[in-house]
């Protein structure tokens, strides 16, 4: 014990904050904070070193949701850790604010991988919703300019990530619209004009920058996509323009269609799920050094 206390007193003096210990629940640690928001995170570590570390972005439509909603935790028990980060709403900062935000986050965890024991070249983003759109485009826009943006004090680490977990997300606001049953467009319409500050045929340009599919290159990494063939609030086509920009460029990518399922819904949680997603990540990702 006295030793343990030696080397958290020799990091603070050092002016790094001290290692956490495995299997706890780091709250409320800030990454950023723009004007008067504070963005922060939650960690969640495994009992033994990460296998690696997946950033969680909650869904809610843009406007609304929390990152204490954390749909894959249990796969904290399969050796992983997760951060669920914080990203400005709609209701408060127009697109691209959200990715910049969620960048910085990225950023901030890879410049603090020594004290939370991160595997620094096996980062995972991963979203359900809302937050799917986010971390896919995020995840196929590494070193963008426009997407970067300069949030929070790491902006010399990189943002990127090496995998990619997509649960029922938005991957072309072009085409979304046209897409989406009525309680879809009920609920998507109002969203994305909040989002991008007009409907995507107003402010085509925006909506292009927004759409994964449009940045998919070469250089992006593997990706597991998952949707319900029941969803009506997500087209499930638009996991299929994701999957096909992949396919066409003979990308690393995994589409399940969740037979039965709407959008969300426990066939997404279960253990049989959370195996095949900790398989997939285990398979593609960079081997641990």
């Amino acid at each position: 014990m006295k030793s343990l206390l030696l080397l958290a007193g020799l990091w603070l003096l050092a002016g790094f904050p001290a290692p956490v210990q495995a299997g706890k629940i780091v709250r409320d640690v800030s990454f950023a904070t723009i004007d008067d928001t504070v963005l922060k995170l939650d960690l969640y570590l495994p009992d033994a070193a990460p296998a690696g570390l997946i950033v969680w972005v909650h869904g809610g439509a843009w406007r609304s949701g929390s990152r204490a909603d954390v749909d894959l935790k249990g796969l904290v028990d399969l050796g992983w850790a997760i951060a669920s980060v914080d990203y400005r709403l709609s209701t408060t900062a127009h697109f691209p604010a959200q990715a910049h935000d969620i960048k910085a986050a990225i950023r901030f965890l890879r410049a603090h991988v020594a004290t939370y024991n991160f595997p620094a070249h096996r980062f995972v983003l991963a979203g359900s919703s809302a937050g799917g759109h986010l971390a896919a485009l995020v995840g196929v826009t590494n070193g963008d300019r426009e997407l970067e943006g300069i949030v929070g004090e790491d902006l010399r680490e990189s943002s990127a990530v090496q995998a990619l977990v997509i649960l029922y997300g938005a991957s072309n606001l072009t085409t979304i619209l046209a897409q989406s049953t009525p309680p879809g467009l009920a609920l998507r319409g109002p969203a994305l004009d909040l989002l991008l500050g007009g409907k995507p045929d107003s402010v085509p340009a925006l909506a292009q920058l927004a759409s994964p599919v449009f940045h998919v290159d070469s250089s992006d990494p593997p990706l597991l996509l998952e949707h319900g063939d029941q969803d009506p609030q997500m087209p499930i086509n638009q996991a299929h323009e994701l999957a096909g920009a992949y396919e066409k460029l003979g990308l690393s990518v995994v589409f399940k269609v969740m037979h039965g399922s709407a959008h969300g819904g426990p066939a997404f949680t279960d253990p049989a799920n959370l195996a095949l997603i900790d398989q997939f990540l285990r398979t593609h990702l960079p081997a641990a050094k």
